[in-house]
């Protein structure tokens, strides 16, 4: 029998999906909050601040060296970029080519470089080709040895981001030049090639993030006082200091230079989302 109690009662209220999902969304909100105030209260933030964030050091840094460092970075990424992107597209032209040689070739090229690693090719740079030929040097000391060791491993890469951005481009396109009687290179060069640039520039955007903080392996070539980039001097001071604030200033120069670039590729990104 139903007694009077349970027929006041009625049947139990049950919690919606969204019910549900709001209260677990404050459980996590109130975990979070409870993490940063143990952390806030229980670090010895004056403990941190002497190791990672003194002043004093971070101001012995500028403009000095690093200011001559940020540049030499720069031109580590601007010389590997543009040597990576004139070899890519020659390597991705190779292997969209009737040719079955220049595929096989290009094919190897890419599968080689995209499996070694980066110090790998710097060391064979730096130290495996003087070795093997003592009477030749690499143009340019250690500004050409970086661009050769990063442009090539970069240029695989670019390799496979220029090749989708050529076949992304409408075959109608290089058929109607080609009943106008446009040669098959001019067509190429003049035609499809710029359009497949347009559409590769966020992906291109992201390979100049990637060489610029690949520019940090530049220690494995014995740089100079003159062409030292960011992280070795960073490291110079830390070792000079005793304090790891050289490392986080060193970040920060990384952050300001790759943070502006990922907005670009961002922007650029909606850009062509609306645009299709």
């Amino acid at each position: 029998m139903t007694t009077v109690d349970d027929a006041a009662a009625g049947p139990k209220r049950r919690l919606t999906r969204r019910q549900r999902t709001r209260i677990i969304r404050l459980v996590q909100y109130a975990v979070f909050v409870a993490v940063l105030a143990v952390v806030a209260f229980t670090a010895d933030w004056h403990t941190v601040q002497q190791g990672f964030f003194r002043p004093d050091v971070a101001r012995s840094m500028f403009p000095g060296v690093l200011v001559p460092a940020l540049l030499n970075t720069l031109a580590f990424t601007l010389g590997a970029f543009v040597f990576g992107l004139v070899l890519g597209t020659v390597l991705a032209l190779m292997r969209l080519s009737e040719v079955r040689a220049y595929r096989w070739v290009a094919t190897g090229y890419i599968e080689l470089f995209r499996g070694l690693p980066v110090l790998v090719v710097l060391f064979l740079v730096g130290y495996g080709i003087p070795n093997a030929f003592p009477d030749r040097e690499i143009p340019g000391g250690v500004y050409g040895q970086m661009a050769l060791g990063l442009g090539m491993t970069a240029a695989a890469y670019m390799a496979e981001t220029i090749r989708a951005g050529i076949l992304a481009v409408p075959k109608g396109q290089l058929e109607a030049a080609r009943t106008l009687g446009m040669p098959y290179g001019r067509a190429m060069v003049s035609i499809v090639i710029p359009q497949a640039f347009r559409i590769v520039i966020p992906p291109m955007t992201n390979q100049i993030i990637t060489l610029t903080k690949d520019t940090s392996l530049a220690y494995v070539l014995g740089v100079t006082a003159a062409n030292v980039e960011i992280t070795k001097f960073s490291s110079d001071v830390l070792n000079a200091r005793v304090n790891a604030t050289p490392l986080i200033v060193a970040a920060l120069v990384y952050l300001v230079i790759t943070l502006p670039l990922s907005q670009v590729v961002r922007r650029m990104e909606l850009r062509a989302a609306r645009a299709r």
